[in-house]
């Protein structure tokens, strides 16, 4: 969130002048700034007995980091959307369509789309793993990481793509429960993309909060 200068300013004049922080977040409350830019200014400066207030590091863009997001992020998509195909294929094997095209509901064509679903994971999971626990053990180290901004970008948009596609798979549920067409191997299917979703939603879901809650301790 960009906090305006002149919430930064008064902050720090606020806290120069010793006064506690509580009475500062009330002043702004009835001055009728938004809790949510009251909270930031003031968690933009640390706690600290110094003798003028101490300024926390502020969001950073790093081609570094840049790059280690994008690519971690890159995997993860490959990885989330190839174990979908691939459970996919388990379905069609498991419960064939017969009304489904014969090019795609051929056992040929099944093992080629499971061969490809398979390389691609053998390659972009043990990345994305790689990459994260490359990026958690730098963040543990230095807490200040966390302001990546390309790290927070990427990570709401995981979080968009992630609630629109529940979001999608509910209602084409519920669209095809209302017009009778529900089968089980739909539901499967729906139920595999739902979780998959759901599940990266809930992991970045819970690591917002995590930062959230260590920027306003």
């Amino acid at each position: 969130m960009a906090i305006p200068d002149e919430l930064v300013a008064f902050v720090k004049e606020a806290l120069t002048r010793e006064l506690p922080r509580p009475a500062i977040q009330q002043a702004l409350l009835a001055a009728g700034w938004e809790r949510k830019q009251v909270d930031a200014g003031l968690a933009s400066f640390a706690e600290s007995d110094f003798a003028i207030p101490v300024p926390r590091p502020a969001p950073y863009l790093s081609a570094r980091e840049a790059f280690i997001y994008l690519l971690l992020f890159t995997t993860l998509y490959l990885s989330a959307y190839n174990l979908g195909a691939l459970l996919f294929q388990f379905i069609y094997l498991a419960i064939p369509d017969a009304a489904a095209p014969a090019y795609a509901s051929a056992p040929e064509a099944i093992r080629v789309s499971m061969r490809w679903a398979i390389a691609s994971l053998v390659v972009a999971f043990p990345i994305f793993l790689y990459l994260s626990r490359l990026t958690g053990t730098e963040v543990h180290r230095d807490p200040a990481k966390r302001a990546s901004k390309v790290r927070r970008w990427l990570t709401y948009l995981t979080l968009f793509l992630a609630a629109t596609i529940i979001i999608g798979d509910l209602i084409t549920i519920l669209n095809d429960l209302l017009g009778g067409a529900l089968t089980l191997r739909f539901v499967l299917k729906a139920l595999t993309v739902g979780v998959i979703a759901a599940g990266i939603f809930g992991y970045y879901l819970h690591d917002l909060r995590v930062e959230e809650r260590g920027v306003t301790r």
